[in-house]
Parts: structure tokens; sequence; C-alpha cells
């Protein structure tokens, strides 16, 4: 993939290539950065290109690699009694039964009360002078010690100042005895699907490992929580690189490398990092605080499925679907209701329901925001300013006596008396709850579940299994019927076709 330069070298060709070398250095923080920026707990760098390939990649991983670290931690496991009585036959093997646990427990269980330790290995980078290192939450949490590699051979241990599970981030801090070569952050925002990307990180632990590649998506969603906002690429990331940067050819810091997808358990071409504009918000409040207070808007929010635009008479998927609204919670103040369609949030356009809760988490708290909303096919303005996210309540199921109402719907229901939403913690007094959804059924296809409320179909509100019956009824000539329904507290739209 190197562009090789063929044919007679002239004098001219290597001054011009010596001067360029020069200047791409002196921006790429070759010797330690002593900037003003001291108060700062980072630096933010230039865009010096359009994302297109250089010539080589030497210039930029000479420059960036001596402030990319490996990291190393230990934990200290300690065996309980569970683990030293561990068959090596199996729990249903004949040799249990013949010599009993305590033989096993003798023979082969090892002392008892023994401590080992287990040791994994990532990457981070230094981001100011005073010693500060972005990384990944998954490769310090629950470590008993922490040791930062630098290029050089230098060693340090290091502390945890902050980390932050949802968005798998953490920031940890060392004591250096000389000046640190600095990262700079950069615009992850205005990166572009093709740009090409450099990853430097210690994959496998094998130390400054560069590999280079192309952005191949952003915004993707891989299922690891609310705040899933992933750039895509296939610059070759492996267990190892978690933590490491991801630059691009102005060298810049754009993403924290973070996942894989594998079957291998090594490169496939997919790697995922965090944008760095996500990044900057949380690891300023682990800088402050070692802990991060999100933003909260106060709604529970849905994708708009085929079926769900199709029983809400929508115009097109786009948009947030609020399932729910928490009472006295920021956007219920400002008059938002449930069935509203978020289109646009604090002047963005909303295009799925996954983009929301990632552009309120980097909003910080007590900021006032303009939201637009669809509501019966008319767009609403309100102003919502947001608070502090609160915990959100679950509620556990329970075993109840039903009975069956719609056989074609594969649903078993009974009524939601007060004493049951009591005893269930429910917000509902009145309703049908499910007590069984059919295998392979137009309900169990639809995501439909065993203790949902329903409360209302196709907008008609449930009271009991009798007006739920008489609804199923009156519909039996629809494609498909709109559930509203209440999940853990929360109420969801589920389109069920028949």
């Amino acid at each position: 993939m190197k562009k090789i330069f063929r044919g007679t070298t002239i004098g001219l060709v290597a001054i011009a290539c010596l001067l360029a070398g020069l200047i791409i250095a002196s921006q790429l923080s070759l010797t330690p950065h002593t900037g003003a920026d001291q108060t700062q707990l980072w630096t933010e760098g230039e865009s010096k290109g359009n994302g297109e390939r250089p010539g080589s990649f030497a210039d930029l991983a000479d420059g960036l690699s001596p402030a990319v670290v490996n990291v190393s931690t230990a934990t200290v496991v300690k065996e309980n009694e569970e683990m030293n009585m561990q068959n090596p036959f199996g729990e249903d093997s004949p040799f249990r039964d013949f010599f009993g646990d305590e033989f096993f427990r003798r023979f082969f269980g090892g002392p008892k009360g023994k401590s080992f330790k287990t040791r994994s290995l990532g990457s981070g980078f230094i981001i100011n002078q005073d010693g500060y290192i972005i990384t990944n939450n998954h490769v310090i949490a629950g470590a008993d010690e922490i040791v930062v590699l630098l290029e050089g051979g230098d060693e340090y241990p290091a502390e945890v100042v902050g980390s932050d599970e949802k968005t798998d981030l953490a920031l940890i801090k060392i004591e250096p005895k000389n000046g640190l070569p600095v990262c700079k952050l950069g615009d992850s925002d205005a990166t572009r699907v093709g740009d090409w990307v450099l990853a430097i990180g210690n994959p496998f632990g094998l130390g400054h490992t560069v590999t280079a590649g192309i952005i191949s998506a952003k915004g993707r969603e891989l299922g690891m929580g609310a705040y899933d906002d992933f750039i895509q690429t296939d610059a070759a990331i492996n267990p190892g690189n978690s933590g490491g940067p991801l630059f691009d050819t102005s060298g810049n810091v754009i993403g924290v490398n973070s996942a894989i997808f594998t079957r291998s358990g090594g490169n496939q071409g997919i790697g995922f990092a965090i944008p760095i504009d996500l990044a900057k918000n949380i690891i300023s409040q682990l800088k402050e605080s070692g802990a991060v207070t999100r933003a909260w808007l106060g709604v529970l929010i849905q994708q708009i499925t085929p079926e769900l635009q199709e029983g809400m008479g929508l115009e097109t998927r786009k948009g947030a679907l609020v399932a729910d609204v928490v009472q006295n919670g920021p956007a219920d103040k400002a008059g938002i209701q449930r069935g509203d369609v978020i289109i646009r949030f604090n002047g963005e356009q909303v295009d799925s329901q996954h983009e929301l809760p990632t552009m309120v988490a980097y909003l910080p708290v007590g900021t006032e925001v303009e939201v637009v909303v669809l509501r019966e096919g008319k767009k609403k303005t309100f102003k919502i300013k947001l608070e502090e996210m609160t915990d959100e309540a679950q509620i556990a199921d329970a075993d109840k006596s039903s009975e069956k109402v719609h056989d074609e719907m594969g649903l078993t229901v009974q009524d939601l008396t007060p004493e049951l939403a009591e005893k269930l913690n429910l917000d509902e007094t009145r309703g049908a709850i499910i007590t069984g959804v059919e295998s392979g059924s137009p309900a169990s296809e639809a995501g439909l579940r065993r203790g949902d409320v329903i409360i209302e179909v196709n907008r008609k509100q449930v009271r009991d299994v009798s007006s739920l019956t008489e609804i199923l009824e009156a519909n039996q000539d629809r494609k498909s019927l709109l559930f509203l329904i209440n999940r853990g507290g929360r109420t969801i739209f589920i389109a069920v076709a028949k």
C-alpha cells in the first residue's frame, strides 16, 4: 500500500522532503510540549489537510509514537472454596459419585485461599505535561496495580483519576520526572467517511505498533449502551490496542480505540473508536470530580420501525419517538408528551433514536436547549433546561394467574388490579398484564414480553382484559396494531403485525 517513488534521486527532491518532514514534525509534538496551556487539560490541534493519504506515514508515526503509552495492569485474585472444588472430570461425572467431592478437593483443589495475580495489557495516550493519560475503562477496571511504559522505556506507576463505565473511558495520571510529549486532540465531528487515519498501540503486548486505514463509517451503534456513537475503521486494531489513539493525517487524536468485531479474536478489518468530541466532555469531568454527571432530558425514546410509522401515520422514520415522559422531569415540565417525535435537538437534526442520548451527553447540566417535535403531524418547539440524570427504577416480574384472550396474537393476560400494581411497584393501576407469550406468535415476534402491561392499543385505553378483547376484536381486519405498554416502569410503543 506504500507509494514508492522510482527514478534517479536529485538534490532538490531530497531538500524538499527534508523541509516537509521538519514542517510535519513541528506540528506533531516531536519534542516535549512546553506551551503555555498548562492550565488546560489538553491542547486542541488544527486540521492541516482534508483526510487524504500521505505519501508515507513515517513522519506521522515518528512524531506521534512518543506520546502513546503501554498500560499494564495487575489484579489480585483470591481463590475461594468454590474454585478449589472444581471437578476436573465435570459435575456429572461418575467419578464424582464414586470418589466424592472431598477426594477432588484434596488432590485437585490446590491450597485454599491462595492469591494470584492476573495481568492485562492495553494502551493510552498522554494529553498534558502533568502526566494525564486517556485510556479505556475496561483496561484499568478493577486493577490493583497500573504501570505505564513510555516509548523510551521509562516506567511509572499510575493512579486512576476517574473512570466512566458507560462510555468506556478512563483518565489516569503518572508523576513524570521529565517533560512529556503530548497528543493534541482534534475534531471528530469534522471527520468524514473515507478519511485516512492512523492507529498506534500495544497489540498483544508487542509494544508500539502503527497501523493505517480509513474511516469506514461513523455513528455506529454496537448495542453496548445508550451512548454508542463509534467511529468504525479498517485500521488494524487488536487486543492490546484498547485505549490507544486514532489519529487523523494532521496528527490530532480523533478517537479512542475501544472495540473490535472479530470471530477469530484478532483483527478482521472492523475496529471501533470512541469519538474524541464525546471523550472531551467526559475526561474534563473526570479531572474535576473523578466521576461523570450527565445531563438528563427526562424521556424514554425508541426507534421508529416501519410498523410504527404506518401505525402512527408518520411520513418518515426519522426522529426519536417519545415512548414515555418522566413525571416532573425536564421534558415533562416543558410540555413534551408521550407519542411526540423529536426531530431536532439543540439546533441539530435527529435522524434516529440512538443519536439523541449522545447529543444530550455532549451538553453540561443546566444547558437550555430548543427541542422540535412532531405532534399529530404538526411541528411544535419547546425550550427545555437539562437537569442531572437520576437512576432508573427497575421492577421484577411476579407469578400470576392468567386468562387467555386472543389466540391469533399469542397473548395470555390478566387484569391489572390496584393490589397487583402495588405488589409490582407500578404507577399504572389499570390495564392488562401479559402473563404469557406464545413462542413464534405475532406478539412474540414483535417483542412483547411476560410482565409487560398493556395500557393502549391503537390509541384506545385498555382498562382491563375485557376492554383489550373488545379493541382487538374491533381491529381484526387491520394488518398491524399499535400497542403502548409499560415495561419496567417505563412505557414504549410496539407495533404487532398479524
